[in-house]
């Protein structure tokens, strides 16, 4: 990708919503339970405005500060961290601090926080991404748009958080609630995770049978992807991804092996993806270079 495009966000932005940006700031205590009280949180996630964990996450954060909600209008699973550069973003005001946005999720983060947010100070203070309707673990978390969003919060400059439901259709979204109310309660008591990037699993069970929470790795998953070849009405070729489900390698302490045994999964991430152990397999690269030809074309076959 060649660079950002910084698109003129706020020329979507009718006077009404201007209006709306701008009410309703308070100032920032501390609380009796250490939580920074009147702070301003980003939700988002990548299954679309109108998901219900989207909506659970925003009842379990209600207390912690501003929550604003900046969500695709539709879902963008897997859509990992890509923007939309090739054609304008809509952003719609659909209540009080909650905008959809014709986007991906890393799109919502940055409406939000250079758009939206961008009309007033301080931006968000938090990015919050979830509560996704399945796992978002291992190698998976390359695909992932919720795990995208809160990457594009911390290339921001923001601490940020991606929760998953580690069940692909929930049937225990309050105690996801009430793991994300916790697990936010000691990453904001934590002065040291400012600047942090955590991934969050949580397995679907009852909140007395979940088993506490481990710290863990990311897993390593076999894919065994196949893509079938159709034919339309009209005789053109089209194609679907599907094949059998991938399959996870056994790890106890990776994420996998931790939400497998009942546990809440938490990962802390980085962006520097430098290999620094493979240093030393290129140690011969930079004199190697300096032995081709100066020229192009000048080196003689082999």
């Amino acid at each position: 990708m060649p660079g950002r495009a910084w698109f003129p966000f706020p020329r979507f932005l009718t006077p009404a919503l201007r209006k709306s940006l701008y009410s309703g700031r308070g100032t920032r205590t501390v609380s009796r339970n250490g939580v920074l009280s009147g702070m301003n949180i980003l939700l988002t996630n990548d299954d679309g405005i109108e998901a219900v964990g989207l909506a659970t996450m925003r009842r379990a954060l209600e207390g912690f500060g501003e929550l604003w909600t900046v969500a695709p209008e539709r879902e963008q699973s897997a859509t990992s961290h890509s923007l939309t550069l090739h054609e304008p973003l809509r952003v719609r005001h659909l209540g009080e601090r909650v905008f959809s946005v014709s986007g991906t999720p890393t799109d919502c983060v940055l409406v939000a926080v250079r758009g939206i947010r961008g009309l007033m100070e301080p931006k968000p203070d938090l990015v919050v991404s979830g509560i996704n309707h399945g796992p978002n673990m291992g190698d998976d978390i390359t695909y992932s748009g919720t795990v995208a969003a809160a990457i594009e919060g911390r290339l921001l400059g923001l601490p940020a958080i991606a929760f998953s439901n580690a069940a692909w259709h929930p049937d225990h979204w309050e105690s996801s609630a009430e793991a994300v109310k916790r697990i936010a309660r000691l990453f904001l008591d934590d002065a040291r995770l400012r600047d942090a990037l955590i991934n969050v699993n949580i397995p679907d069970l009852p909140l007395e049978e979940i088993r506490g929470v481990r710290v863990t790795y990311l897993g390593k998953r076999r894919y065994r992807d196949e893509i079938e070849a159709r034919t339309d009405p009209r005789g053109r070729m089209y194609y679907w991804i599907g094949g059998e489900p991938p399959v996870w390698e056994p790890d106890p302490l990776s994420d996998f092996g931790a939400v497998s045994a009942g546990s809440i999964s938490v990962t802390p991430l980085r962006m520097d993806w430098t290999a620094r152990d493979a240093f030393t397999l290129f140690g011969d690269w930079e004199r190697a270079w300096s032995a081709f030809p100066s020229r192009q074309g000048s080196e003689k076959p082999r």
